[in-house]
């Protein structure tokens, strides 16, 4: 097993979050609830990256910031209507997930 780490990132509603990063071209690979009705806890992958999406108070703090290196970032940009900018490391766009939390997506320079 490769070691890695998985951010995690805190969100009101898994489902409604979990729609929203398929769009960045994540899907779901499982959910955990402690019992039914309590908060879900979610991973979803693109690849070879994960994130963790937590409904539980505390997990993690609003607003938080992700970097995601992608192949394609004019694909991205395109699926959400934002401009791309060119930074001297990388063409990238900042999205925000429907609870605030900042995913900066780019292609690096070559």
């Amino acid at each position: 097993m490769d070691e890695e780490v998985i951010p995690v990132l805190r969100v009101a509603d898994a489902a409604a979050a979990v729609t929203w990063y398929e769009r960045l071209g994540f899907a779901q690979q499982w959910e955990h609830r402690f019992e039914p009705g309590f908060p879900a806890f979610v991973e979803v992958a693109r690849g070879g990256v994960r994130l963790f999406l937590s409904e539980h108070t505390g997990d993690a703090r609003p607003d938080t910031l992700v970097y995601l290196r992608v192949r394609d970032v004019d694909a991205v940009a395109a699926e959400f209507g934002v401009p791309v900018e060119d930074a001297p490391w990388a063409r990238e766009v900042e999205l925000r997930d429907p609870d605030g939390n900042r995913l900066r997506v780019g292609t690096p320079n070559t």
